[in-house]
């Protein structure tokens, strides 16, 4: 059997792919972009069609043409759910996190199992599409793409609790929402495979796992074990995960299980990585960027980053971006690295709430496409005051996903042995003078933050 598999991740900017040998040598890589759409306010969608079908195939191709590939696996943000036609192309949007349309009046923002926003998604999409043959999340229709059959793994379908009961979809929940069992994606137990790739494709016969959910695959490749390690994931979405020693809970924060036997992971996903950094930049055009690293610790305005609301640890869809204390001695490069820090602020936000539950923090283990960017890497060091250990592949969650594939495949009997892929390109040590000055205007963006939960 070929060593080699391949990972593919469905984010929200882009599909990524991995071709990796068994050693963890990844022989070829590739990002298909993808465009996030926001046709009304409060939406958060992706055209089905070209994100979760066509540029997944497109990903594939790009790194599996030539090579005898064992296995497949497909991650994805969650949650994420669409109306398909029965040949799995799109009868609807895409919806994804935080789209108006998975609003519910009430959650509990201590339970990310609990939601319901997937659930209100289904009710919606129910609702408005009653002739769809499906309502599939991404991993779903990726995999329908890529073999003929619609389904995902049950660590997925835990995310749409209650919708899933943990032994299979709830008749009951969906008759509530509008939807038939029938149009609910299958699920495989496990890394049992969910087929084989058609013939005429790249990577043909290769199996095809059921999926992972994003975060969990780039958990598995990120190496941030013990106690005290903070895992950072730098995408679109920014997660922070500190590793406990067992299960405790601080208010606003997520616990969920870490992989290895007996700890635990709390924290949670933020607005505040990609999606507000990259609109920033947009704003402030190229300049800013080429200059951000002249600026002196001083005076550097503080940004609310709240660009369509909060998830973690203030649970708010209403607040909006705001900065404060800009005079005329700023230039862009100033407000760059004022958005830099506000990331790093969010991050040092949960690290604080988590103290509560026991946290010391040691590091920062920092994963996804923003390891990429120098200043963040810097600012989240800065605003810390704590090591920043930079993975060296930035494609995380595919290359998770690649090591989720081999388990498919029986190369691999346990998906916890994906650590000894964890490598790091570089260590970024907080800036003595930066984070002083940091200091202060952490303590600013805290009270900021207090008062706008207040006014909105």
């Amino acid at each position: 059997m070929s060593d080699i598999t391949v990972g593919l991740d469905i984010g929200t900017t882009s599909v990524k792919a991995v071709a990796v040998t068994g050693e963890g040598v990844i022989l070829a890589r590739a990002r298909v972009p993808h465009e996030i759409r926001t046709p009304t306010p409060g939406a958060f969608e992706h055209d089905i069609d070209q994100a979760w079908r066509t540029n997944v195939l497109d990903a594939l191709a790009a790194v599996a043409t030539g090579r005898d590939v064992a296995a497949v696996n497909v991650s994805a943000m969650v949650p994420s759910l669409g109306a398909v036609h029965a040949d799995g192309s799109a009868a609807g949007p895409g919806l994804l996190y935080g789209d108006h349309r998975g609003e519910r009046a009430t959650v509990d923002p201590a339970n990310p199992g609990d939601s319901g926003e997937l659930l209100a998604f289904l009710a919606w999409h129910a609702a408005t599409n009653p002739r769809a043959a499906g309502f599939w999340p991404a991993q779903a229709v990726a995999n329908h793409a890529l073999t003929g059959r619609g389904a995902i793994d049950t660590t997925t379908a835990m995310t749409a609790h209650p919708l899933f009961n943990f032994v299979g979809w709830d008749p009951a929940v969906a008759a509530a929402a509008g939807a038939d069992l029938a149009t609910l994606p299958g699920i495989v137990v496990g890394v049992a495979p969910v087929g084989r790739i058609g013939e005429g494709r790249p990577g043909a016969g290769a199996l095809v796992g059921g999926g992972a959910i994003d975060a969990l695959a780039e958990q598995l490749v990120a190496g941030a074990d013990h106690p005290g390690d903070v895992l950072v994931l730098c995408g679109t979405t920014m997660i922070t995960w500190g590793v406990l020693e067992q299960e405790r809970t601080a208010p606003g924060l997520w616990t969920i299980p870490h992989t290895a036997a007996a700890r635990s992971l709390i924290g949670g996903p933020s607005n505040a990585g990609g999606l507000f950094l990259d609109r920033v930049r947009r704003w402030l055009g190229p300049s800013a960027a080429a200059r951000v690293g002249d600026v002196a610790p001083g005076e550097i305005p503080v940004w609310l980053p709240y660009v369509r609301g909060e998830r973690t640890p203030l649970h708010r869809r209403d607040l909006r971006v705001s900065v404060h204390d800009v005079g005329l001695q700023h230039g862009p490069e100033h407000l760059l690295r004022g958005a830099y820090e506000a990331a790093g602020f969010v991050v040092r936000h949960h690290l604080d709430l988590a103290r509560e539950a026991g946290l010391v923090p040691q590091r920062i283990v920092a994963t996804g496409g923003g390891t990429q960017v120098e200043p963040w890497m810097q600012a989240l060091a800065d605003c810390t005051n704590l090591p920043v250990a930079v993975a060296a592949v930035p494609e995380g969650a595919a290359l998770g996903s690649a090591f989720v594939a081999r388990c498919v495949a029986g190369l691999e009997s346990s998906m916890t042995d994906a650590s000894r892929w964890a490598t790091t390109a570089r260590i970024v040590e907080p800036n003595p003078p930066w984070v002083e000055a940091a200091e202060g205007r952490y303590r600013r963006f805290r009270g900021l933050s207090a008062a706008a939960l207040q006014k909105a």
